[in-house]
């Protein structure tokens, strides 16, 4: 390749065993290479391997152009980017074209005038494959003259030419894509009467402009998204067009925590000094993913609308963060991230989703509140007993001497920016509860075990065996009946059982 760099002219190029080929006979054949080398392709791309990846495959084999139809943050804009890398490293173009010509086969009237004046002398640049990317995100204001372009009435009197040359047309992005990937984001969103200019693109290849009907034989892999919410709520994509783009291919979102959880950690934008400080367990990042999970199938929220991968991602950076702000206000050089620490994910829960009539009703945060609640209550069903058969069984109940601590009339307030030592110190209080995990879990550091410690106590409070209340900055745990009737007037102030800072 580093020879073929130093041709310049035509018939250097001539001379050499290169042979030119269409953009999707390209993508295909560099396929098969891949293919036969069993290497992966789509870096990055995590939970697709026997689903939307064989699919895509497929359809750059039959040299389809390609829609990619999903709910928001199923990695569609990233698939179509990761396919500049099916390209040739560099191809060869006659240099001062607008459209990169093949010197082989030109199409504008600039690379037949070239080669046919100069011949072999015609001189020859090296486009590299990053710079053979377009993506244009549809939006309502979008052109024909943008897309597909328009006749410059400046050019045509500098260069003293009528209307019916076509060296007066300014090409839009579609034909400077020529040679290359051109993506068009959420597509709906594209008027209607623009996405019937794409017709004769697609199919006849050629373009009409104004008055010009140009034979300009476009060689561009096309690449659409779309979210099929927006088929009802912002537009759609017309039939026709629709019949032109021959796969259309589905994605989804991640089918288990794990993949959802390789996904987010792979993704997550922390600082080096977040990572060495400050240690989160496994069992906090699957709470982050089950969030998600819980989200995606709750009454509260639309499901036609999803709940993008991206929540987890922001969850767990703000997570992070949380734990980080409390390590730098108690002045600590280390620390590990608590379930308080999850007041924090939820702004970062609150601004991606959309709700049904019912979550309006009840409000972001609290929406936000119910599905961290729900999370807790289904992870903590694999790491300790059922507390509901527990309390029902014949064997002793493993709760017991907890929940009859807070019986007796105790209470416990944990706040996100508490010392390690007094957050210890409140935990070891509850009568029974490190004894309890000590047993079920005996092998754990003692991050590990204060960790687990507070998530049973969220977790009996989810199966309302505890009251738990919301503080400002925090949550309050006591008696399930107590609390309903020795609350004074003036504990509203402290503590708001049905309300917290969001």
């Amino acid at each position: 390749m580093n020879k073929l760099l130093d041709i310049k002219t035509l018939g250097e190029l001539k001379k050499t065993n290169y042979k030119s080929q269409s953009v999707k006979d390209e993508l295909r054949a560099n396929l098969i290479a891949q293919l036969k080398k069993r290497e992966g392709g789509f870096e990055g791309i995590v939970g697709f391997e026997d689903t939307v990846i064989p699919d895509l495959q497929t359809a750059i084999l039959s040299r389809h152009n390609i829609l990619l139809l999903g709910l928001r943050g199923q990695a569609k804009t990233r698939i179509a980017r990761l396919l500049v890398n099916l390209l040739d490293e560099y191809i060869p173009y006659i240099e001062g074209s607008d459209l990169f010509d093949d010197p082989y086969h030109p199409i504008s009237w600039f690379g037949h005038h070239t080669v046919t004046t100069l011949g072999d002398d015609t001189p020859i640049g090296w486009m590299h494959r990053s710079e053979r990317y377009t993506e244009k995100l549809a939006t309502p204001d979008v052109t024909v003259a943008d897309l597909i372009g328009d006749v410059d009435p400046i050019k045509a009197a500098t260069l003293k030419l009528t209307y019916s040359d076509e060296r007066v047309i300014h090409f839009g992005l579609i034909p400077r894509a020529h040679r290359g990937i051109f993506v068009i984001n959420e597509l709906p969103d594209l008027q209607a009467r623009i996405q019937v200019s794409l017709f004769n693109i697609l199919q006849e290849r050629d373009i009409q402009i104004r008055g010009f009907k140009l034979r300009l034989p476009l060689d561009i892999q096309f690449v659409f998204t779309a979210n099929p919410e927006d088929y009802t709520n912002r537009g759609s994509i017309v039939t026709p067009l629709k019949d032109r783009i021959e796969s259309q291919i589905l994605t989804h979102y991640p089918r288990s925590v794990e993949i959802s959880r390789k996904i987010t950690q792979q993704e997550a934008s922390l600082t080096d000094e977040q990572r060495a400080n400050i240690e989160a367990d496994s069992l906090v990042k699957n709470l982050v993913e089950q969030i998600a999970f819980e989200a995606r199938n709750s009454e509260y929220i639309d499901k036609k609308s999803g709940v993008s991968a991206r929540l987890t991602i922001s969850a767990f950076e703000n997570l992070i963060s949380n734990a980080e702000r409390r390590m730098i206000i108690n002045n600590e050089t280390s620390t590990f991230v608590r379930i308080t620490d999850f007041l924090g994910v939820i702004p970062a829960i609150t601004g991606k989703i959309e709700l049904v009539y019912e979550g309006e009703l009840e409000g972001p945060g609290k929406v936000a509140n119910i599905l961290i609640g729900k999370a807790i209550k289904t992870l903590l069903l694999e790491f300790f007993p059922d507390p509901e058969k527990a309390k029902k069984g014949k064997a002793p109940n493993p709760y017991a001497a907890i929940i009859n601590w807070f019986g007796e009339g105790n209470n416990l307030a944990l706040v996100d920016d508490m010392p390690l030592q007094d957050y210890k110190k409140e935990l070891n209080e509850v009568a029974g509860l490190k004894d309890l995990v000590k047993k079920i879990h005996p092998r754990l550091t003692e991050n590990q075990q204060l960790l687990l410690m507070e998530f049973v106590l969220h977790g009996l409070a989810e199966f309302s065996q505890l009251n738990k209340g919301f503080l400002d900055n925090g949550f309050a745990f006591s008696d399930m009946f107590n609390s309903l009737f020795n609350l004074q007037p003036d504990d509203d102030d402290d503590l708001d059982l049905d309300d917290d800072r969001y």
